[in-house]
C-alpha cells in the first residue's frame, strides 16, 4: 500500500463517505463524484469498474433491483398495497406496535426466502400507506423493517447476497444455512422487537379517530384492477419460485427478476414508460457510484491488505479467529458495503479454513456470513436493502437521514453481534 494510488484511492473515499455522512450534497451526487475521481486518478479503470466481477459495478444487483422496481410498480396500480395496509392495520387492531412488530416478522420471515431487497420493496409501499392512514412517522417502522430484512436474509443462502457467494466458496448447501443460522436468526428477530419497543416507545401514538376510520375500511374495496393483480402475483409467485429453485435451474437472481418484469410488462396492460416511471433510477446511480468507489479500494489493494491483516492477526487459533472474523466483517460491513467486502474476504478465509485443517461445521464461514449480514444493520450505507429504503422514503417526503438511521443501527448491531459472538463460541466450541 505504498502506492500513491492507494493512498489517493482512501482520500477519496474516505471524503466522500464524510461527505454523505454530512448530508450537505446529496448522496447520489457524492458516489458518482467519487467515482469519477476513482477513475480519474487511476484507481481504476474502465474496464474494471464496468467489467470486473471482483471490484465493478455489480450487475446482478442493479438489475435485480430494476427488475423488482418494475414489477412493484405494476403491482402498485392493482390496489393490492392499500388492500394490504388495511388488512394490517385491521389485524392489529390499528395499535402502533402490534403494527411494527407484525410487519418486522413479515419482513424478516419473507427476506428468509426472497433477498432482503425484494422483501423491502414489497413491503415499504404497506408501511407508507399503513403510517399515512394512522398519522404516524414513518422512519421507525421502515427502519425496523429494514434491520428485519437483514436479520432475516442471513437465515438462509438466497436471503441475502453474501451468502451465495460464501456458499458457492465454500460449497455450503440451503440446508447448510437453516441448520446453522436460521434458529439464531429466530432469537435475533425478538431481540429487535424488544429494541424497538425501547427505541422507537414514543412514535407510538395511538390514535382513536383515525383507528375507528381504517377499522370500519373494507379492504376488498381498495382493489381496483382484479385482472392486473391477478396477472402481477403469477408473475411474483413466478420470480419467488425461480429464487428458490436457483440451486436447480442456476439462473441468476437478476435475470429471474428481468424476466418476471419483461412477462408482466408484456401480458399487462400497462405502459411500459408508466412501468420506468417507478424505477428508483438515483438509488441504481447510487449503487453504480458506490461499487466504483470500493471497486478502486480494491484494485489499488487497500481491502486485500486490510483483509490480510485481520488474517495475521487470526493466526492459527480457531476460537479466537472465528470472533475476530465476526466482529470484524460487522465493522467493516457497516462502512463497506457487505457484498463486494464478503467477495473480497472469501478467499482469505478460505485461506484460514485450509491452515486450520478444515474445520467440520465451517465456523470460520458463519462467522463471516454473520458479521457481513449482521453489519449491514450498522449505517445507512452497509447493505443494499439499506439504500433502497431510503431512496424509496425521500421519494415519499419521508426523508431518513444517515444519522437518523445509523444512530439505532449502531445499537441494533451491537446486540444482535453481541448475541451472535455468544452463539459462536457456545455452539461450536463449547457445545460441541
Amino acid at each position: 500500500m505504498n502506492d500513491w494510488h492507494s493512498w489517493a484511492a482512501i482520500v477519496v473515499f474516505v471524503g466522500a463517505y464524510a461527505l454523505i455522512i454530512s448530508e450537505k450534497i446529496h448522496r447520489v451526487a457524492v458516489a458518482l463524484g467519487g467515482a469519477g475521481l476513482m477513475l480519474a486518478i487511476g484507481a481504476t479503470d474502465d474496464a474494471s469498474a464496468f467489467y470486473s466481477e471482483e471490484s465493478g459495478i455489480d450487475w446482478n444487483v442493479i438489475f435485480l433491483l430494476m427488475g423488482m422496481m418494475m414489477i412493484v410498480g405494476v403491482l402498485k396500480k392493482t390496489g393490492m398495497f392499500e388492500y394490504l395496509a388495511i388488512w394490517a392495520v385491521k389485524r392489529a387492531r390499528a395499535k402502533p406496535f402490534r403494527i411494527m412488530a407484525m410487519l418486522v416478522v413479515i419482513t424478516a420471515a419473507a427476506s428468509a426466502l426472497l433477498d432482503n431487497v425484494t422483501t423491502v420493496l414489497l413491503v415499504v409501499p404497506v408501511t407508507l400507506l399503513v403510517c399515512e392512514r394512522l398519522a404516524l412517522p414513518a422512519a421507525p417502522f421502515l427502519i425496523a423493517e429494514v434491520m428485519a430484512s437483514n436479520i432475516g436474509g442471513t437465515a438462509t443462502l438466497v436471503g441475502d447476497p453474501p451468502n451465495i457467494i460464501i456458499a458457492s466458496r465454500a460449497g455450503l448447501t440451503f440446508n447448510d444455512f437453516v441448520v446453522h443460522l436460521a434458529p439464531l436468526a429466530v432469537v435475533l428477530v425478538a431481540v429487535l422487537l424488544v429494541l424497538c419497543r425501547v427505541m422507537f416507545r414514543k412514535s407510538f401514538v395511538y390514535d382513536d379517530d383515525l383507528a375507528a376510520e381504517i377499522m370500519a375500511l373494507e379492504e376488498r374495496e381498495a382493489i381496483q384492477d382484479p385482472r392486473l393483480l391477478v396477472q402481477g402475483l403469477i408473475v411474483l409467485a413466478l420470480v419467488v419460485a425461480g429464487f428458490v429453485l436457483h440451486p436447480v435451474l442456476h439462473y441468476a437472481p437478476s435475470i429471474v427478476d428481468l424476466l418476471g418484469a419483461g412477462l408482466l410488462v408484456a401480458v399487462s396492460t400497462v405502459e411500459t414508460h408508466e412501468v420506468l416511471a417507478e424505477v428508483e433510477w438515483p438509488t441504481l446511480a447510487f449503487f453504480a457510484g458506490l461499487f466504483i468507489m470500493i471497486g478502486g479500494l480494491i484494485d489499488t489493494g487497500v481491502v486485500g491488505q486490510i483483509s490480510h491483516q485481520l488474517a495475521d492477526l487470526i493466526g492459527g487459533n480457531e476460537l479466537a479467529g472465528s470472533l475476530t472474523l465476526l466482529g470484524g466483517s460487522a465493522v467493516l460491513s457497516g462502512i463497506v458495503d457487505n457484498i463486494p467486502y464478503v467477495a473480497t474476504m472469501a478467499p482469505i478465509t478460505a485461506g484460514l479454513v485450509h491452515d486450520m485443517g478444515g474445520a467440520g461445521d465451517h465456523v470460520m464461514w458463519w462467522a463471516l456470513a454473520l458479521g457481513a449480514d449482521l453489519g449491514g444493520n450498522a449505517t445507512a450505507i452497509g447493505a443494499s436493502a439499506n439504500v433502497v429504503v431510503l431512496g424509496i422514503a425521500e421519494r415519499n417526503r419521508q426523508p431518513i437521514s444517515f444519522w437518523q438511521f445509523t444512530k439505532y443501527g449502531l445499537i441494533v448491531t451491537a446486540a444482535t453481534v453481541a448475541i451472535s459472538l455468544a452463539y459462536v463460541w457456545l455452539r461450536y466450541f463449547v457445545l460441541s
